[in-house]
């Protein structure tokens, strides 16, 4: 099975510091990917360099396109990017706010990124929209209320709605349960771990949270000033890690 993505050694530097260094791995179709470390650590500067958010400085992110085969998505231009995030892939924002049009409707924003693939017929795009809001756990009667009515939680499962209503192959993910309410949080983790399954997507989940990695990654990379320091099967890494600053991480959340 070729990979569906392929980083080869990303390096991001601002100014002097260093970003992230030399990160190269191989995410494969169905397969999720976690990447933790503290704060400081890389792991979003990563994640922005391979979604596009950010030039890096040195590395290549080839994307297997549906056409052409893997092509570098760095050195794409911008309207194969930018149609690529409309379609094959997918962010999900910390908060909920950047990834969602707060003064348009639930379905409205839903609705939006079908219409960026061509979607023109408003009955079928209403239809959609209001499956793809109770598919996660938005009662359909709200498909014409602004996100800015609904709760953190409910803002941050439209934005996953909006997200996947295309069908994308591979979601972005930075901290997808940051800032949520622990009970808010499994809540959402389960809705994931669901979607994830039954749409076989591949994904890329930036935490903190090593119970969110256990939960819905197979593979996971430790990262620590910008170098990734262990990597492996989640399991793995979280029972037996070798690497002292994983063995801090482990330890410092069963101490909690």
């Amino acid at each position: 099975m070729s990979p569906l993505l392929s980083v080869q050694n990303i390096t991001k530097y601002y100014g002097s510091h260093i970003g992230c260094k030399d990160v190269s791995f191989d995410l494969y179709p169905g397969e999720v990917m976690g990447i933790v470390g503290e704060s400081g650590s890389g792991k979003s500067t990563l994640l922005n360099c391979m979604a596009g958010h950010l030039d890096p400085d040195a590395g290549e992110v080839l994307f297997d396109t549906r056409t052409d085969g893997p092509r570098d998505t760095i050195t794409m231009s911008e309207p194969e990017r930018r149609m690529l995030s409309r379609t094959d892939w997918a962010f999900v924002h910390q908060h909920a706010r950047d990834g969602l049009r707060m003064g348009v409707s639930a379905g409205g924003n839903v609705g939006e990124r079908l219409m960026a693939v061509g979607a023109r017929n408003y009955g079928d795009i209403r239809t959609k929209a209001t499956d793809w809001l109770e598919r996660v756990e938005i009662d359909a009667d709200r498909v014409d209320d602004r996100p800015i009515t609904f709760s953190g939680g409910m803002q941050q499962r439209l934005q996953i709605a909006r997200n996947l209503v295309t069908g994308p192959r591979l979601v972005f993910m930075d901290e997808p349960t940051g800032g949520l309410d622990v009970s808010v949080q499994a809540r959402l983790l389960d809705l994931l771990r669901g979607l994830v399954r039954d749409m076989g997507l591949s994904a890329i989940i930036v935490t903190h949270d090593l119970a969110v990695v256990r939960l819905l990654a197979d593979r996971l990379m430790v990262m620590k000033d910008g170098h990734v320091v262990e990597a492996g099967l989640t399991d793995q890494v979280l029972d037996d890690p070798q690497h002292a600053y994983s063995q801090l991480l482990v330890s410092s959340v069963l101490q909690v």
